[in-house]
């Protein structure tokens, strides 16, 4: 700030002190001299009550000079008391002064002594008996209530004191019962809860009662000052200045003051003896908060966590300490002490920060545009880090900076040295390009100068003298307490403070301002503590390089001795590790961090050009050992900024091609040569063609960020709203609307339901898009089981998922869902039957991806399955897929923990077989059971024997399979299975008990005699055929009737020929009888086409009596059929109008509810 604002400054505060006193001193002649009769109102009390502000004073005072009050003055005393506690101003805390000025020139005897009293009674401290009976919390709450209560209490009576109301005795001021209350308050507060107090009465009144005056503003405050000294010195000071030097001037003279001296001074010393137990008591916390700290670093080391009670009880200090600190900070301003110092930690970055971000990102906006291949900078996030550098010039005053001169001979200046500079560096390249010249690589790798082989050695060696101290490393900054503290008065303060703040800028921000706080404190002092703290950083804080190399280079434009001394230091510190090749672990540290730090400023443009091309130089004389690791680092660090600038891109083109000719002749280990082909590839990528953007239409795009992107739970109404309004008569929308939804693998997994919930909601507006949604999933399905390509295997997992997704939905059938099942373990082996050992080119043994695949299905779909038809359906699969799963090699954990969890989730007691044979016998018998339960006979152990039981056992394994789907039907396709499918009404059918195997043909005889049974069997009425039951009845028609699948068989090869039974027959005057044997209570169901000539057909004459009556008997029955046919067939299509009905309204309900099976 310059002189003339300071002396402005204090002229303002000297007005503003004299005017207050003058207002002081008139009003306490008044309060003494003046005494005045008044009348009698009642009607003052309560504006009194409401406020003595500044809004009631006029009217307040008024009424006090017109009104008689004599007999309401203990009801004054109380409203004035309570008024008094709303005063929140300044200006407030006056006006209620005034008032009760006018009250005391009034009533003189009765009123004052009891306002007196009763403020005293206001300000007294809490008791320490109340105090204990309260919990934490409560005492807390009861604290910060009576310091608002008394905040505007002692602000009216300090004002009392001082015009003359309150006061000790005759002729003597206040100060004395103000310097008692306020010890009161104070003694008695252990806590500190009435520390504001002090410090609100310290802003307004630290002049008047304590004599405290501002020291001058061109001299700081020594950290060697004692407490008690400094206020009284600052005074001394200020007494022996005038105004006209910057000093705050002297206002009063000794009989002006309003408060005795003797008071003054002891209260001073009494407010700075308070101060310095403040202060001990804030070393106090700061030590405990340090050592919690410490404490919640190893807990979290051994046990990787720390926990809540823990962390509530550190957070609870830390709040406590940060008041604490506030506190003691204000009252150091107030009285103008110094700080205590206050330990900090040793290791910043061992301090567990909780509640805090760890983290800092850089500040300014983050853009992913690159600036090329070719250029300098890999981001142009890095390029405005390293190229955007702030002009102190636009913060910092010139004279600051030590620019007196103007600006024009500032750029001359600036343009001379860029000149000179240049000038350096053409002459470094110059001769870099001279010893490049003479350089030849011998067989062996070495380098040869002039044809004579001797080893090139630094020449930099021999101008260190061996005098020169060994750089060390250094020793870590302590770090800076993890509260805030109030900026130290002193610049040997400011700038330790400073240097302990430079650790934790981590970001452009901090960084720049500290750069702009430093250049207020430049000093040649000041410079030379930086240069030596940033030659001095941590070894492991590699972090803080760039930034701390960004500060230097703020500050190197207007103070380039820092940049200077720290190159050079840099320099010193290269040339040491040089000589010190042969430590290699112990210094590796050291070496990291000296190249990193050489590399950012060469990015910044603080190290010259020809220092770091000739560190390249060296590292490039001996290129073996640790000098390859720091090209390495080099490269990376810098070497595409110096390959790309205009003045370096030549002679470091060249050092770039003498190293690659090096690698190439020498012998490196795997180590270095990835090291060293990353630092190339790093500085000099290779071209490569940009990665073509598909381009999409605005449409698609919003399609795509619909489902991808907004498609949430919340939000599915209105991305259905908003894919309903789309125009689906476009059939560029409706190809990209089924190209997304039949894309579920580029959702989350967990939104695949979502998308087959919108494909349900579609069905209803658009049924054909969602059928197109269900044959694309079935199709890219199976397209997955023929080609089996491992890339694929992630879409193929999310297809599943949307095909069990669907089926919740009701979008099919539950038998889509057992085809799915069933051709997922039988697609590609022979015969539809996987076998241990059998390989197939498309599901191989060690491949247990269908595994998976089934398991995502039964996860997403078995719990509907839990009963009637589907719940044996679903059984025998899963005994298959045990089957299946054996035939594969030993299963990985992953898969049988799947294979595990899916039984348990679907079948919980179900007995899992432990091997392939126990497996195959399961499935055996499976395929057995349903085959009897078609009425298809199993294959006997004497089957060869016979010629139809040959037939029965030529099915195959496949044809087994699907009779068990044929068979095990769901309740709603046998609803609706056609009614031509039902079998007509049986031939008549002759059954011959027959004990031998052999059948030589009916004879005369037996075809008359046959006729005369049979007729005789058909017309019988007698009435023991009536007296048969019902049931025996139906056991004989039965046993009489062939099966029905045979029945529908011998019909479908009748209707083949072209003709019912009688016209069947090759032969038109005879008709076809199938003759059934029985063996034992066995009938031989077999079925024998129309091609096989044999004995199990008999030809009977068609006008015999026996045909006649069957053909009579066909014909009535066929029309019955009929009639009957379209009946079922009416009340069909009345049934399913109805359930189309119910279905519609169970849609516009929502998707179905699933009871999951506990």
């Amino acid at each position: 700030m310059s002189e003339s604002a300071v002396n402005g400054v204090t002229q303002s505060k000297v007005d503003e002190e004299q005017a207050r006193r003058a207002k002081r001193a008139a009003l306490k002649d008044l309060n003494i001299t003046r005494l005045v009769r008044l009348k009698r109102h009642t009607g003052l009390i309560k504006r009194m009550r409401q406020s003595l502000g500044i809004e009631n004073r006029d009217q307040i005072i008024k009424d006090i000079d017109s009104l008689t009050l004599e007999k309401y003055v203990d009801e004054i005393v109380g409203a004035v008391a309570e008024g008094v506690l709303r005063c929140k101003t300044e200006k407030d805390v006056w006006s209620a002064v005034e008032v009760i000025s006018a009250l005391h020139r009034r009533f003189a005897k009765t009123f004052t002594p009891a306002i007196v009293s009763s403020l005293t009674a206001a300000l007294a401290p809490p008791s320490r008996a109340a105090l204990a009976a309260l919990t934490p919390e409560q005492r807390e709450k009861e604290d910060s209530a009576r310091v608002a209560r008394q905040r505007p209490v002692l602000r009216v009576c300090a004002e009392l004191a001082l015009v003359g109301i309150i006061r000790d005795g005759p002729d003597r001021s206040g100060g004395e019962w103000v310097m008692k209350t306020v010890r009161d308050l104070l003694s008695n507060d252990p806590s500190l809860s009435s520390l504001p107090l002090l410090l609100v009465f310290l802003k307004s009144y630290s002049r008047p009662y304590l004599g405290i005056v501002p020291p001058s503003s061109s001299k700081q405050i020594s950290a060697n000052a004692e407490p008690g000294t400094l206020s009284e010195n600052a005074t001394a000071e200020a007494a022996q200045t005038n105004g006209a030097n910057g000093a705050f001037p002297t206002l009063f003279n000794e009989s002006e003051e309003l408060v005795e001296k003797e008071i003054r001074d002891r209260f001073k010393k009494m407010c700075e003896g308070y101060f310095d137990n403040v202060a001990k008591k804030l070393v106090i916390e700061h030590n405990r908060l340090q050592e919690q700290d410490r404490r919640n670093h190893e807990a979290y080391i051994r046990s990787g966590e720390i926990f809540e009670d823990r962390q509530q009880a550190y957070e609870k200090m830390t709040k406590n300490y940060e008041k604490l600190l506030a506190s003691c900070q204000s009252l150091s301003e107030q009285l103008y002490l110094p700080m205590p110092t206050l330990k900090t930690a040793s290791q910043k970055s061992e301090s567990i920060q909780i509640g805090m971000s760890s983290g800092s990102s850089l500040l300014g906006g983050e853009s992913d545009e690159l600036t090329g291949a070719g250029g300098k900078w890999e981001d142009e996030e890095e390029r405005r880090f390293y190229e955007e550098i702030p002009d102190l010039k636009d913060y910092v005053p010139r004279s600051v900076l030590g620019l007196e001169g103007d600006g024009d001979e500032e750029k001359d200046d600036g343009k001379e040295k860029e000149r000179q500079e240049k000038e350096r560096v053409e002459e470094e390249v110059r001769k870099l390009e001279e010893e490049l010249a003479e350089m030849k690589i011998d067989t062996d790798g070495g380098v040869t100068i002039n044809g004579k082989g001797e080893e090139v050695v630094d020449d930099a060696d021999e101008l260190v003298s061996s005098s020169v101290p060994t750089p060390t490393p250094g020793t870590p900054k302590e770090s800076p307490s993890t509260t805030p503290q109030m900026a130290p008065q002193g610049p040997s303060q400011l700038l330790t403070a400073l240097l302990a703040r430079l650790p934790d800028a981590t970001n452009r921000t901090i960084i720049d301002q500290a750069a702009v706080d430093f250049a207020f404190l430049n000093s040649k002092a000041a410079r030379k503590r930086l240069v030596k703290f940033m030659t001095q950083i941590p070894k492991n804080r590699t972090d803080l390089l760039p930034h701390y190399s960004r500060l230097i280079a703020i500050l190197n434009r207007y103070m380039p001795d820092i940049g200077n001394d720290i190159v050079a230091a840099l320099d010193d510190e290269f040339r040491y590790l040089q000589r010190k090749k042969n430590v290699v672990k112990e210094l590796s540290e050291v070496r990291m961090r000296n190249i990193t730090f050489l590399s950012n400023l060469t990015k910044f443009r603080v190290v010259p050009p020809h220092v770091i091309l000739h560190m390249f130089k060296v590292c490039l004389d001996d290129f073996s050992g640790t000098n390859v690791e720091n090209l390495a680092m080099l490269l990376e660090g810098c070497g595409r900024f110096l390959l790309r600038s205009e003045e370096t891109r030549e002679p470091f083109s060249k050092m770039i091609e003498l190293m690659r000719r090096k690698q190439s002749m020498q012998h490196f280990d795997q180590r270095q040569l990835l090291l060293l082909e990353n630092a190339y590839y790093q500085c000099n990528p290779p071209e490569r063609a940009a990665r073509q953007v598909k381009e999409r239409t605005p449409m698609e795009l919003f399609i795509r960020h619909l489902i991808y992107d907004v498609l949430t739970k919340k939000t599915i109404d209105k991305v259905l709203k908003l894919l309903r309004k789309l125009d689906w008569t476009d059939p560029v929308v409706l190809h990209t609307l089924h190209k997304v939804f039949t894309k579920p693998w580029k959702l989350k997994f967990g939104h695949i339901s979502l998308l087959a919930m919108l494909t349900y909601d579609l069905q209803r507006y658009h049924p054909a898009f969602s059928i197109g949604v269900v044959d694309q999933v079935l199709e890219d399905i199976r397209r997955g089981l023929e080609t089996n390509v491992y890339s694929m295997n992630q879409r193929r997992v999310a297809t599943i998922k949307l095909l069990g997704e669907l089926y919740i939905y009701r979008m099919f059938s539950s038998g889509i869902i057992f085809d799915t099942f069933w051709t997922l373990v039988t697609f590609g082996h022979p015969e539809g039957r996987p076998m241990p050992g059998q390989p197939s080119p498309i599901d191989m043994p060690d491949d247990f991806f269908r595994i998976r695949l089934v398991c995502v299905l039964l996860d997403t779909v078995g719990m509907c399955f839990d009963r009637g038809s589907q719940l044996k359906k679903l059984d025998n699969f899963l005994t298959f897929f045990q089957l299946y799963a054996h035939c594969k090699e030993p299963l990985p954990m992953d898969v049988e923990f799947m294979l595990s969890d899916s039984f348990e989730a679907v079948r919980p007691k179900m007995v899992l077989f432990k091997n392939f044979e126990e497996a195959a016998v399961a499935v055996d018998e499976m395929f057995s059971v349903a085959l009897q339960n078609a009425g298809i006979p199993t294959v006997d152990g004497d089957a060869g024997e016979d010629s139809g039981e040959e037939s029965g056992g030529e099915d195959d394994d496949e044809e087994k399979e699907r009779g068990v789907d044929e068979d095990e039907e769901d309740e709603q396709t046998q609803l609706d299975s056609p009614i031509d499918e039902r079998a007509p009404s049986p031939e008549a059918v002759l059954l011959k008990s027959s004990s031998t195997h052999e059948n030589l043909g009916p004879t005369e005889d037996d075809d008359a005699e046959f006729a005369k049974e049979l007729a005789k069997l058909v017309t019988d009425t007698s009435g023991d055929a009536r007296k048969v039951d019902k049931k025996t009845a139906l056991a004989l028609w039965d046993t009489a009737l062939p099966p029905p699948v045979v029945r529908k068989k011998r019909n479908e090869d009748v209707d083949e020929d072209g003709g019912g039974g009688a016209e069947s027959a090759k032969d038109p005057g005879v008709m076809n009888f199938t003759l059934f044997t029985k063996r034992g209570n066995k009938q031989q169901a077999s079925i024998i086409p129309p091609c096989h000539r044999g004995t199990r057909q008999i030809a009977i004459p068609a006008e015999s009596a026996l045909a006649v009556q069957t053909r009579t008997a066909q014909m009535q029955d066929k029309v019955e059929q009929q009639h009957l046919k379209r009946l079922v067939l009416n009340y069909e299509q009345r049934e399913e109008a109805e359930e189309l009905k119910a279905l519609e309204e169970r849609r516009r309900q929502g998707p179905i509810k699933i009871r999951l099976a506990g």
